[in-house]
């Protein structure tokens, strides 16, 4: 007897899908049966996504939207019909060169806010849009893709690390008030990934760089897209209706590794 992870009839909405880790997800989503609704900032980026996954037979509307405003993200969930799945995923982790990464005695408050628009308040939005189709439902699934660093903390990245674990604590909090809705709220944390703003330093096998930091990890390379998006699909399935509250890695052993 086979054993497989079906969402037909399901709706889920993917933020920042249109490329990396999101569109990994999304492809997972739509192959296991669901109505996925990729959103990205980019509608460039979000018809190709949504090109893509119809070439495999799955089934994908765009909804190009900002998370960062609570307005358009009502609206854009209500036109949609409500969800029943909600993959918080758009995120924003800066990179070299970017204001807020550097030491946190030396940031600014400014600095801070396109960290926590994106990373905390951009879930925030996008699940209290979600929720009251879901609870009207009396069905729902809420996965948050959050980081390691706001696990167990990074460098130079201190603005990062609180939007991150502040999102992680807004499921924790959540989860309680929703599950008597038959709602799950649960978080994904992963590890250093591969994606196309990363690109550049994986492709060149030299890197010190590279090198350097897949020593910290059991598995000696960085996650792929398609990495979280197994456990991604099966949270988001009437299979996980017990399981909430929590936060599961997915690292290559980043957590034990060194």
């Amino acid at each position: 007897m086979g054993l497989a992870i079906e969402l037909d009839g399901l709706r889920a909405l993917v933020t920042g899908s249109g490329q990396g880790v999101g569109l990994g997800i999304a492809r997972t989503l739509a192959a296991a049966g669901a109505e996925v609704v990729i959103n990205d900032l980019s509608d460039e980026r979000a018809t190709a996504a949504a090109d893509a996954i119809r070439a495999e037979g799955g089934k994908v509307v765009t909804s190009c939207f900002d998370v960062t405003r609570y307005d358009v993200v009502e609206t854009a969930v209500k036109q949609l019909g409500g969800v029943d799945v909600l993959v918080n995923n758009a995120g924003n982790a800066g990179g070299v060169g970017w204001p807020g990464m550097k030491p946190f005695a030396e940031t600014e408050p400014a600095d801070w806010e396109p960290f926590l628009r994106v990373n905390l308040y951009g879930v925030m939005n996008c699940v209290r849009a979600a929720l009251p189709h879901m609870i009207a439902k009396g069905y729902g699934r809420i996965v948050t893709i959050v980081s390691d660093a706001g696990r167990i903390g990074e460098s130079h990245m201190g603005a990062y690390c609180a939007a991150k674990a502040g999102a992680a604590g807004l499921t924790r909090g959540v989860a309680r008030e929703v599950g008597r809705h038959g709602i799950t709220v649960n978080n994904i944390s992963l590890g250093t990934m591969r994606t196309p703003m990363s690109e550049g330093m994986w492709s060149n096998p030299d890197n010190q760089q590279a090198k350097a930091l897949l020593r910290q990890y059991m598995i000696r390379r960085p996650g792929d897209p398609s990495d979280p998006a197994g456990l991604t699909a099966y949270l988001a399935s009437p299979m996980a209706s017990w399981i909430t509250g929590q936060t599961f890695p997915v690292n290559g052993g980043y957590s034990v590794g060194q």
